[in-house]
């Protein structure tokens, strides 16, 4: 439906309504300010761990800063609580695609993703995060993601030349092999859904058509300067509007895989990576379970 309502509504519309609710996020969040209710580094520590995150673990996090509530010094708060709870032996990860909108249209129009320097669209958290010097970045164009962690390497550096960028060499892929967690902070499935994407390249035939036809080459620039071109497909607009993600959300519960937690005044999911994918080819294999049919085979 959202998306029905976004291809029928004119573009000068959106705008003017995503520039409106910007400026309410913004005046709810000098209001949280001045009233005092503000949240710290220590707070989100506190409350990271309160969830069940601890030392050691590989988490991969989607987020948004502005469904935390006031967070003292913003994404760097966020960020350096992540680092500090899963501390030197762990591994924490973010997407930072530079594109916030139907792949087709990103790929049509791209000149060059550029890892180093191609901003993230995923929100100020994932920004802050994919600067800091010793995060790696995965050199895929349409779905690159950083990693700081010991295990930087295994994450990231096989991600490039994939046709897709969900294969098993994705770190999307490998922080289920890992056994990792997702925490999807102040986000859902159906705006941050991407693991379950593994799906579709885990299993023989997918029975869905989520790739478009075409197979397109992009242009590349690694972090070391050096400019390489990949082959890759990206996502089919159509079969993507019957997306339902937050869907599954009770199957997952169900199955023990994932709870509803709170970090400051943000809804958030917890998941069990590894979990995830097994619960998907199973129901995907026995009930037809997939984000455009959560409840099955229709």
């Amino acid at each position: 439906m959202r998306n029905l309502v976004r291809k029928l509504t004119p573009q000068f519309v959106l705008v003017w309504y995503r520039s409106s609710k910007k400026k309410a996020v913004n005046a709810q969040l000098e209001n949280d300010k001045s009233k005092g209710e503000i949240i710290s580094k220590e707070d989100l520590i506190q409350q990271f761990q309160s969830i069940g995150l601890q030392a050691g673990d590989h988490l991969l996090v989607h987020s948004s800063l502005s469904k935390i509530g006031f967070v003292e010094h913003g994404p760097k708060d966020v960020v350096e609580a992540l680092l500090e709870v899963v501390g030197p032996e762990g591994n924490l990860l973010m997407p930072n695609s530079p594109n916030a909108e139907y792949q087709l249209n990103y790929i049509q129009t791209l000149e060059c993703f550029d890892v180093k320097n191609s901003p993230s669209k995923l929100g100020a958290i994932s920004e802050y995060f994919r600067l800091l010097p010793d995060a790696k970045r995965s050199a895929h164009p349409t779905e690159p993601v950083s990693c700081f962690g010991p295990d930087a390497n295994y994450f990231t550096q096989e991600h490039f030349g994939e046709l897709t960028p969900y294969t098993n060499k994705s770190p999307f892929y490998r922080i289920s092999e890992r056994g990792g967690k997702i925490l999807y902070l102040g986000v859902s499935f159906d705006n941050a859904g991407t693991n379950l994407h593994t799906l579709e390249d885990a299993v023989e035939n997918f029975k869905y058509p989520v790739y478009h036809p075409e197979i397109f080459e992009a242009k590349v620039r690694l972090a070391n300067g050096e400019e390489h071109t990949m082959k890759t497909k990206v996502h089919n607009p159509e079969q993507s509007k019957k997306r339902k993600c937050d869907g599954l959300i009770p199957l997952f519960e169900q199955k023990g895989i994932l709870k509803k937690v709170k970090i400051g005044k943000a809804n958030a999911l917890l998941v069990d990576a590894k979990g995830l994918l097994e619960t998907m080819i199973e129901e995907y294999n026995q009930n037809g379970v997939t984000m455009y049919t959560p409840n099955g085979s229709e």
